[in-house]
């Protein structure tokens, strides 16, 4: 997709219509390994969340079958439980105490948001695992048809706002409820076994979901990350967050070659080659765009209103600092563990398919 679209004609380089292409440039030398290092993240965060599903797996092992071994659960595999993460952050924005259920959700989701607020959406191209995902599927898409495929423009759009719809329908429900209310909801039965459901809805998945998600892997093959750019509401919360932060892909006209490359690399389909800074809530902070533009400072990503390039390592080392920083500090304060007695466990978890959305 090569339009404007409207929240950044502001930006448009007009001076480009009618020039022809800088053909005296200086082409950017050494080897890029910017994608080399967002990959790395990529696959460690991905990695981190297996192995939480893998213990969290055996925690509810203990419980279902007789005579498997105890497993502490791990509090980490609440950053899949993001409405609950909304919930305690009511919760704890509105009454200055800590959560009892589900802390972890709410620090997960405040790091990850906070990230977005200083280097734009890291979280979804640097460290998401359903973003990890959905790029290897579109790529994969595009190593095997040699393309991938656009929406038209109008569709597009009105795709788009769908993930922003589900943010604002969860929002909405978020907000209207009490203090009270959210804690009377995530300490009932249904809230303290939320985890285990949301593990069971993959462990036995009904054949309407089987063919849900299959429908939406086989989109992501052909559609640049299908899932996160039409219906993430988790997506749709970090560009939201993004649209605040410091950090903005610049392009300097005078520079550049036209040969619209970043363009074409882009993952959301943003014009790039047209525009003097990318200011969209879809921009991902990935740098690919970055890492294929052959002219030296065509492209960059920099802090606004100042000549400051951010390097890729920068990114890095951002994403690293905020997670581990909101983690650690949540276990050293004791706001980081769900705790709930033995018993209570032993009771719910073997029924946690009885219990209903209260």
């Amino acid at each position: 997709m090569n339009a404007v679209m409207p929240d950044q004609a502001d930006t448009r380089s007009n001076a480009r219509r009618g020039t022809k292409k800088n053909t005296d440039y200086a082409r950017r030398t050494g080897i890029d390994r910017s994608q080399l290092l967002r990959r790395s993240f990529q696959f460690a965060f991905l990695a981190l969340n297996l192995w939480l599903g893998y213990e969290f797996l055996r925690f509810v092992h203990h419980y279902e079958i007789p005579g498997a071994p105890a497993n502490p659960r791990p509090a980490g595999i609440e950053g899949w439980l993001p409405i609950a993460g909304l919930m305690n952050v009511k919760y704890w924005t509105t009454t200055g105490l800590a959560p009892v259920a589900h802390p972890a959700a709410a620090v997960l989701i405040t790091s990850f948001f906070a990230m977005s607020l200083l280097l734009r959406k890291a979280f979804c191209s640097w460290l998401c695992p359903v973003g990890t995902i959905s790029e290897w599927l579109w790529k994969l898409g595009r190593e095997t048809f040699k393309r991938n495929f656009t929406l038209p423009r109008w569709l597009d759009i009105g795709l788009r706002s769908l993930k922003y719809i589900l943010l604002g329908l969860f929002a909405w429900v978020v907000i209207t409820m009490s203090a009270r209310a959210v804690a009377e909801f995530l300490e009932s039965p249904y809230g303290i076994v939320a985890d285990v459901k949301m593990l069971n809805f993959f462990r036995y998945m009904t054949t309407t979901t089987a063919i849900v998600l299959a429908v939406l892997v086989v989109a992501s093959i052909f559609i640049k990350n299908f899932w996160c750019r039409y219906l993430c509401p988790y997506g749709a919360l970090m560009g939201l967050g993004a649209l605040l932060s410091p950090l903005r892909i610049k392009r300097d006209p005078a520079k550049c070659i036209d040969c619209a490359k970043c363009a074409k690399a882009c993952p959301s389909m943003l014009p790039v080659d047209v525009l003097v800074q990318i200011k969209s809530a879809e921009c991902l902070g990935c740098m690919e765009c970055v890492a294929v533009c052959p002219a030296e400072g065509a492209l960059d990503m920099k802090v606004v209103a100042t000549r400051f390039r951010v390097q890729p390592w920068m990114i890095a080392a951002g994403c690293a600092v905020v997670f581990f920083g909101f983690v650690g500090i949540a276990k050293l304060t004791g706001h980081w563990d769900t705790v709930v007695a033995d018993a209570l466990y032993r009771e719910l978890i073997p029924r946690a398919h009885e219990y209903a959305h209260p």
